[in-house]
């Protein structure tokens, strides 16, 4: 039987997979996320991915490795995870009352093969007030988040106006095509194979 590892801290893909009852176990990987500045930045959560993917290392006959990286497009520029507080709040008011797209990729790497799929969504933000996003920055760990924010949270519930495209691919996992995926590797939960 295949063992999923999920090669990821992230509490929400952790959740996720959780909520589409596949098993797996966590793995640490110790990875530089640093990218070529020639890729397109839709291009560059697929490169990661796989960046991170290889940094595992070699993987058993029933393993399959999952990898995922998640980045914010705003005016064709990367905003990624924030160094610090102040760093949140620059970003979020950056994006107040506009227009930004998330793309979110994932690869899976067995033995014998690799394959990653990229998945993009375009969210309309709201206005955010610098209290506002003073208050988000202080009180709910943007520390981790891509674009500095969780759709699944405060910033999300309070600010995100409309999506166009898939809710998990924002939240971190494109769940519709990585369903598929593991269904195809025999991964999905035993009464639904």
């Amino acid at each position: 039987m295949k063992k999923l590892l999920l090669a990821s801290k992230s509490p929400r893909r952790q959740a996720l997979l959780q909520e589409m009852y596949i098993p797996f176990e966590t793995v640490d990987i110790s990875c530089d996320e640093i990218y070529p500045g020639t890729l397109r930045p839709d291009e560059v959560p697929a490169y990661l991915s796989a960046l991170k993917s290889d940094a595992y290392g070699v993987l058993s006959g029933d393993e399959v490795l999952l990898t995922a990286d998640t980045v914010v497009l705003l005016d064709n520029n990367i905003l990624g995870k924030p160094r610090d507080q102040e760093d949140a709040v620059q970003m979020l008011l950056s994006l107040s009352g506009r227009t930004h797209r998330v793309y979110t990729a994932y690869t899976l790497r067995t033995a014998a093969e690799t394959m990653s799929r990229t998945d993009g969504a375009e969210i309309d933000f709201g206005f955010i007030t610098p209290a506002e996003a003073r208050f988000y920055a202080e009180t709910c760990n943007p520390l981790d988040k891509a674009g500095s924010y969780g759709i699944q949270d405060w910033a999300g519930i309070t600010k995100i106006n409309a999506v166009r495209g898939s809710f998990y691919t924002v939240m971190g996992l494109p769940t519709h095509l990585l369903y598929e995926d593991l269904r195809n590797l025999g991964l999905t939960h035993s009464s639904i194979r």
